[in-house]
């Protein structure tokens, strides 16, 4: 085997191209299999060839008789080199040559004898192989950034022509600077079998962005075949240039864990770090990370981490923890008695602005409430709703307003329907559903209990009912005086009402519709004679002028008196109707 250079291997292809353009034809062949090298092709019949002779050039100017096949007459083989692999084709005289070698690459020449004429074809043999196959070898373990260092080397063994081999990084070629890349390639031919095996060596500058890169090798066979390499990866190696702390959760809340991580750049990375936690110093030994738990307040601050063995090379981050303390100056259950003041107190300390909202026995308040003067209404359950973000804090209280009771309002009801206890000395079949209501309308907490009396006779006690309203009903038979009294721990109040005989309420009723009947009816009367005299005086004018006309027409006499009575007539009229009117 001997070694030829890259540029002498184009050389010697050029070569045998050349030498390939002398108007001769020309065959290609696969190394290793049977090669077929035609005769005439099929320009002469078979049947007038007389005799067919193959030989092939030895160089020099010399040839060497392979084979002869006259008519009618089995093939005879000359040449030794070639007696166990050359046949000749009985269809056409083709000249079958099995398991091609390099040293088949010459010319072959058939000759054919046609009557008086010979006739020679001469044929250029050309033997292609592709390579065995593609392989990177010697692998670095890893680069270093801004270091030329040889990364591998690619072989393409077994071939011809000799593999050209391109390197190829993320499928990109990489071509040779001579400063980040530099490829050297040499082609190393089999004495024995004249096969060539190319080897490209890569030196290669990594750069950080190549830690995941994928570097292969192809080449392209002259007769169109393509390998490509399996893909192989390196690890770069780089000092840390920077670091950075990242903090999780970014905003914490009291009461959170907080998880500090270092992060560097370098590969292999750091394993330990220094954590500056507020003027105190942690080292981490194998890993990144730190926790602080049960943050508070307090955690507020900034925190750095570094590298151990270069402490100028560090990172910081500030940490704001979130909070939201909220106080009231009541809680509890709060008894107050009706008319006092109570002050109230809302206090929130937070990192954030918030938002605060009152409720009181679960309905919405439009503002936070003021007790300067409190009543009964301001009793019940108070909650305040305090919100930054997602955080929330509730409180409350419960008010519960005292007092005397107090009888509001003691009233009578005539006619309604009976749904409470009827009371009295008796009742009158004709007087169905003719009672009384009576009405207290009572304040005061605790509730208090309301009790009836009649004519100074005690009813049964019964408890507060409808709320501030109590209802008793009642069929007065005679004039009665009902008492309501209402009493609680704190005090008790009275209040009385008379209540008329429900027969005396039905007499005067009456007595005052018949008084009204007849007053009606002596207006209607009046008013109907001044209308009737009214008529009877303008019909009475009206004859007495129709008369006085006629005679003063007839006489001309005693105008001037009749004019004066038609005067006082008018007027006599007219008070008439005023009369009549009223």
């Amino acid at each position: 085997m001997h070694l030829l250079c890259a540029n002498c291997v184009c050389a010697l292809l050029v070569s045998a191209l050349l030498s390939q353009v002398s108007g001769l034809e020309t065959v290609i062949g696969q190394y290793g299999e049977t090669l077929e090298i035609p005769c005439s092709n099929g320009s002469i019949k078979a049947e007038d060839v007389f005799i067919t002779k193959w030989k092939y050039d030895k160089g020099q100017g010399l040839t060497e008789s392979l084979l002869v096949k006259q008519n009618n007459q089995n093939v005879s083989i000359s040449d030794t080199e070639y007696k166990d692999r050359v046949s000749m084709a009985t269809t056409n005289a083709s000249l079958l040559l099995s398991a091609a070698k390099l040293a088949d690459q010459r010319t072959f020449t058939c000759m054919v004898v046609v009557g008086a004429d010979i006739k020679e074809y001469p044929v250029n043999v050309v033997i292609y192989k592709v390579p065995a196959g593609l392989d990177i070898s010697d692998k670095v373990e890893e680069l270093e950034i801004g270091r030329l260092t040889k990364l591998g080397t690619c072989v393409a063994e077994d071939a011809n022509p000799p593999a050209n081999i391109t390197w190829l990084k993320n499928n990109r070629p990489l071509v040779a600077d001579g400063k980040r890349v530099s490829i050297q390639a040499k082609v190393q031919v089999s004495d024995l079998t004249g096969l060539s095996t190319t080897t490209s060596v890569l030196e290669y500058t990594a750069e950080k962005e190549d830690n995941d890169a994928q570097f292969t090798c192809s080449t392209q066979h002259i007769d169109g075949a393509e390998l490509v390499s399996s893909p192989v990866t390196f690890t770069i190696t780089y000092s840390t240039e920077k670091i950075s702390l990242v903090v999780n959760p970014q905003n914490p809340l009291v009461g959170d864990s907080v998880t500090l991580k270092c992060i560097a750049d370098g590969n292999p990375a750091p394993t330990s770090f220094n954590f500056h936690l507020k003027g105190e110093l942690v080292k981490v030994e194998n890993a990144n990370t730190y926790t602080i738990t049960n943050v508070s307040r307090d955690t507020t601050g900034e925190y750095k981490c570094s590298l151990i063995d270069n402490p100028l090379l560090e990172a910081s981050e500030d940490i704001t923890v979130n909070y939201l303390d909220v106080n009231l100056s009541l809680s509890g259950i709060i008894i107050k008695n009706v008319s006092e003041a109570l002050d109230l107190a809302l206090l929130i300390e937070a990192s954030g602005e918030t938002e605060v909202s009152w409720t009181q026995d679960n309905v919405k308040l439009d503002k936070e409430p003021k007790f300067t003067n409190l009543t009964y209404s301001h009793s019940g359950r108070y909650e305040c709703t305090v919100t930054m973000g997602l955080l929330s804090r509730k409180v409350g209280f419960e008010l519960v307003v005292e007092g005397i009771p107090v009888i509001k309002r003691l009233s009578e009801k005539r006619g309604e329907d009976n749904q409470h206890t009827v009371l009295g000395l008796s009742q009158d079949p004709g007087e169905d559903n003719q009672h009384t209501v009576l009405i207290c309308e009572v304040e005061g907490f605790p509730e208090p209990v309301v009790s009836w009396s009649i004519n100074g006779t005690s009813l049964n006690e019964s408890s507060f009912d409808h709320g501030k309203i109590h209802k008793i009903t009642v069929v007065p038979t005679a004039n009665l005086t009902v008492s309501c009294t209402v009493i609680n721990k704190i005090g008790m109040d009275t209040s009385t009402i008379n209540v008329s005989s429900l027969y005396e309420a039905v007499r005067m009723a009456k007595q005052d519709q018949s008084d009204h009947s007849d007053q009606t009816k002596m207006v209607v009367g009046v008013v109907v004679g001044l209308l009737i005299a009214t008529v009877i005086i303008g019909l009475a004018y009206w004859l007495y002028m129709k008369k006085s006309k006629q005679g003063s027409w007839k006489t001309g006499e005693k105008e001037n008196g009749s004019s004066e009575e038609e005067k006082k007539l008018e007027e006599k009229v007219e008070e008439n109707s005023q009369k009549a009117e009223v």
